[in-house]
């Protein structure tokens, strides 16, 4: 439980930055302060607590699986930039490439992007923890 407790007021930071509207985020605040102490705040815990042990692991595979995997990402964000460039001097051949892209894209399969918005959610959460906590 001190794992939530800790993370409740970063996500409070986070929750004044990210809604605008005062009620909205009063009612936002609100809510999560409600969800302490429910079943669904503790399988929040028990997974955070899994996501934790992994990036803490000595085997160098399981620790660096999360960050390996956002780098990929993130190189696929960044071939955008030449693409771009591209597409100003043969716009056709963009086209081409970019309809191969989203075809293949299309073609993953659902639980593959979940799988990459946990992974990422947890890594970020779990630096958090350990940075609020020192241990980073």
């Amino acid at each position: 439980m001190a794992l939530i407790e800790s993370l409740i007021g970063p996500i409070a930071s986070i929750i004044d930055k990210v809604i605008p509207d005062k009620a909205a985020r009063d009612r936002a605040k609100l809510e999560l302060l409600t969800l302490e102490g429910t079943q669904e705040l503790k399988q929040i815990e028990t997974r955070m607590a899994a996501i934790l042990a992994e990036a803490q692991s000595p085997d160098p595979w399981t620790s660096r699986a999360r960050p390996s995997f956002l780098y990929v990402i993130y190189a696929m964000i960044l071939f955008a930039m030449p693409m771009g460039v591209l597409s100003a001097f043969r716009p056709q051949a963009a086209l081409d490439i970019a309809a191969g892209m989203n075809a293949y894209l299309n073609g993953l399969p659902e639980p593959l992007y979940a799988l990459f918005g946990t992974g990422y959610l947890g890594y970020t959460a779990a630096r958090q923890w350990g940075k609020i906590k020192g241990v980073e």
